[in-house]
């Protein structure tokens, strides 16, 4: 079993800015364990962390790949979430490329059909419209519209980023409608799995898993 990334470094004030590691998050950290045999055989030369917050999950994913030579990015329009991300590679002795930006800006067209693992956990929450895309934490959690506007955003550009063997794992919960998501995945040529759910209080959490159908 894979330690639970050291985070230290961070302080309770901190996490009145950034947001803090929970259910959802260690959700995520048990699917990748379960990945593991995959990740490593995928041996990826670039993965991206899309609004990587604390930095909990790229640097449990970073474990994972061990001495491997990939480039490991993240983003985060947060500027503190950053700053957070960039201390807990540190903290936890790896190398990490921290962009502060929304979702992939500065990323493509650069690294069109480059990135051979891509990992999100959206602001997913059901809120008012105008809560979303904030540059405070609130943007970690703030989804809009059944939870699915930032969501509903970012996968467009899913088809850009993975190179042919790539791989994308995505944190969603019951209201933001899977079934739907993986239907639009597919549409755009992406078949579909669930990694993982879990029950937490009265959210169900899924973690999708989309790779290109096979030609």
């Amino acid at each position: 079993m894979l330690p639970t990334p050291d985070l230290s470094h961070l302080k309770r004030q901190d996490y009145e800015f950034i947001y803090e590691p929970a259910e959802d998050t260690f959700l995520f950290l048990d699917a990748f364990e379960d990945e593991v045999p995959y990740l490593k055989e995928l041996n990826p030369a670039i993965s991206l962390e899309v609004g990587s917050g604390s930095g909990c999950v790229t640097a449990f994913v970073g474990k994972i790949l061990g001495e491997s030579n990939c480039l490991k990015l993240c983003t985060d329009i947060n500027s503190k979430a950053a700053r957070a991300t960039q201390g807990t590679a540190k903290q936890n002795q790896l190398s990490v490329d921290i962009i502060e930006t929304h979702l992939t800006n500065g990323i493509l067209p650069r690294l069109s059909g480059k990135i051979d693992l891509v990992y999100f956990n959206p602001p997913y929450v059901l809120t008012p419209s105008e809560e979303v895309g904030s540059h405070s934490v609130e943007a970690a959690w703030a989804g809009g519209i059944d939870g699915r506007e930032v969501i509903d955003e970012f996968m467009p550009y899913i088809k850009q980023l993975l190179s042919p063997k790539g791989v994308f794992y995505m944190v969603v919960v019951n209201e933001n409608k899977p079934d739907d998501i993986r239907e639009i995945m597919k549409r755009d040529g992406f078949e579909s799995s669930i990694v993982k759910t879990r029950l937490a209080g009265r959210e169900k959490l899924f973690i999708l898993k989309f790779v290109r159908m096979a030609p």
